[in-house]
């Protein structure tokens, strides 16, 4: 919503640190499933596009090897957010995108500060420009919370990868499936 009145967009769903692969499946059906609903509202000029990157998290788990111990938003997290900016700016790069940015800064549980150094960072060495928006400014995340209710998604409670995965959070547990309803 915020950035369709200002750029084209295309969402890159990179997540190789959602280690468990029902979990990833689901988050992509998700996203795919909001954007179709999402881009009937839209002209057909500002209409989202969404482009699954690879799936690939036995290189998350070697990237990160070392700091499986750390805590959230410690080391490990910071690595995370390296991998998966690094794989979206060279993608943006690679197709002639003008920058990047992530969704990473909608999360409460994140480092915005941590986001944003990162991706100047990654755009730095690649020689594009990250757009270095917190998008939990202004409510972001009640209003992600919001557009779930609204479009029926599955909220996940923990950020994909194995180490911050709590007892009965597994994607395979059908307690965990939290569809929001108005």
């Amino acid at each position: 919503e915020r950035l369709i009145p200002r750029y084209r967009v295309t969402v890159f769903f990179y997540n190789p640190n959602i280690t468990n692969e029902g979990e990833y499946e689901k988050r992509l059906r998700t996203e795919k499933k909001f954007i179709d609903e999402y881009n009937r509202k839209l002209l057909p000029e500002d209409s989202v596009t969404l482009i699954e990157g690879p799936y690939d998290p036995e290189n998350y788990l070697r990237y990160v090897r070392g700091f499986e111990e750390e805590p959230e938003n410690g080391a490990r997290c910071s690595r995370c957010f390296k991998i998966r900016m690094d794989m979206t700016a060279r993608f943006a790069v690679k197709n002639g995108f003008d920058l990047f940015t992530t969704t990473l800064s909608v999360s409460p549980h994140k480092s915005t500060p941590t986001i944003v150094e990162t991706g100047r960072a990654i755009g730095k060495k690649y020689g594009i420009d990250f757009l270095d928006e917190s998008f939990k400014k202004k409510d972001g995340f009640k209003r992600s919370v919001d557009l779930s209710r609204e479009y029926g998604l599955y909220r996940q409670n923990y950020c994909g990868c194995i180490f911050s995965e709590r007892p009965g959070a597994g994607a395979d547990d059908p307690s965990r499936e939290r569809k929001l309803r108005s």
